[in-house]
């Protein structure tokens, strides 16, 4: 299931408040919408929805009984609690490009031979349309071994020419790291 329901959120109650009934406040921008649209989201049903739905997901939001396309563009959580605190999201419009992010997701770690896995990058930012919008960019690790670089340029997101990358394609996402050796007790001892 792909759509998260929302309400329209009276500015009157203050955000802290809605926080204490068990709501996450939100907002719906877009070029269509005069300023924003403040929004209050069930908790519980949030937080599960956000399980399977990251940054940059293409989702339906159901306002008052009315669908929208949107993208969550933001979540922010409480550093010390670690809840979410706000979303955003952005209304898409199927004949406008827009700029997302997509998360690097690593497969197979534990197969990498011989090396230390080092991620330099958790996201790819790039330009699209609604249509086109990837919820994550998944590496499959198991054939790599210690040495191996992997750059934005061999990810199919670069390959992919609905999609203009924002990120550098000469960017570096993952290393496989030589693992440093460990001294000879001779060494030690001087």
């Amino acid at each position: 299931m792909n759509t998260l329901n929302a309400e329209k959120r009276d500015m009157k109650v203050k955000a802290k408040k809605l926080r204490q009934e068990g709501y996450i406040i939100g907002n719906l921008f877009g070029k269509d919408i005069e300023n924003s649209i403040p929004l209050k989201l069930d908790s519980h049903d949030t937080t599960m929805f956000l399980k399977d739905h990251k940054k940059g997901a293409h989702i339906t939001l159901n306002i008052d009984g009315n669908n929208t396309e949107a993208m969550i563009k933001e979540i922010n959580y409480n550093a010390l609690k670690k809840d979410i605190e706000f979303i955003n999201f952005q209304q898409l419009v199927a004949n406008e490009k827009i700029n997302a992010a997509a998360p690097v997701v690593l497969l197979n770690e534990g197969s990498v031979q011989n090396g230390i896995v080092e991620q330099s990058l958790s996201e790819i930012e790039y330009e699209a349309y609604p249509a086109d919008l990837v919820e994550s960019v998944e590496i499959d690790l198991a054939n790599y071994k210690a040495g191996d670089l992997i750059h934005v340029e061999d990810l199919d997101i670069a390959k992919n020419e609905k999609i203009s990358l924002i990120t550098s394609p000469d960017t570096i996402v993952v290393n496989i790291a030589e693992p440093e050796a460990a001294p000879d007790e001779d060494e030690e001892e001087e």
